[in-house]
């Protein structure tokens, strides 16, 4: 019997689900699975080595390499051919959230948000109740917080749109 693989660990979902060639009104539909492109956003955008891939997304190297490979082989069917690319689906669970508090420098954790969900800029620390804070990214970099005004459906706030 087969094992079931781990889920890939992914920063959030996609903004974009579907790739349509321009002209084209029929033609066939690739799947590519949201660590899929994942996978290749660590290893093609971002430029890490696979090992770095592996562990940011909680997986062997073997694993990262047979998902890396696989969507690497739907995307360019799907250019070569003039296919439609639709992401959705796979193996994989969104990465919780980091934040630091601008008044006081505690940092906590919090899952990922859902549609109707808290998406972090209305979240308060939990330890002095203040609003100023940052989302901390893997790689240190800290992303201001805004609320308010930004539009959370199209990449605004603390969670990338969700």
């Amino acid at each position: 019997m087969v094992r079931k693989r781990c889920c890939g660990l992914i920063e959030r979902e996609p903004v974009c689900q579907r790739f349509i060639p321009d002209g084209i009104n029929r033609c066939k539909v690739v799947e590519l699975g949201i660590e899929e492109l994942e996978a290749v956003r660590l290893k093609d955008l971002g430029s890490m080595d696979q090992g770095e891939c592996a562990v940011t997304m909680g997986l062997s190297r073997a694993t990262f390499q047979r998902i890396l490979q696989s969507a690497r082989i739907k995307i360019a069917t799907a250019l070569v051919e003039g296919q439609i690319i639709m992401i959705k689906g796979g193996n994989y669970m969104v990465k919780n959230r980091v934040f630091e508090c601008q008044e006081c420098g505690h940092t906590w954790e919090v899952e990922p948000c859902t549609e109707g969900g808290k998406h972090g800029y209305e979240i308060p620390c939990p330890k002095c109740n203040s609003m100023k804070k940052n989302k901390l990214a893997e790689d240190g970099v800290k992303h201001a917080c805004g609320g308010g005004g930004h539009d959370h459906k199209h990449g605004g706030g603390c969670c990338g749109g969700h």
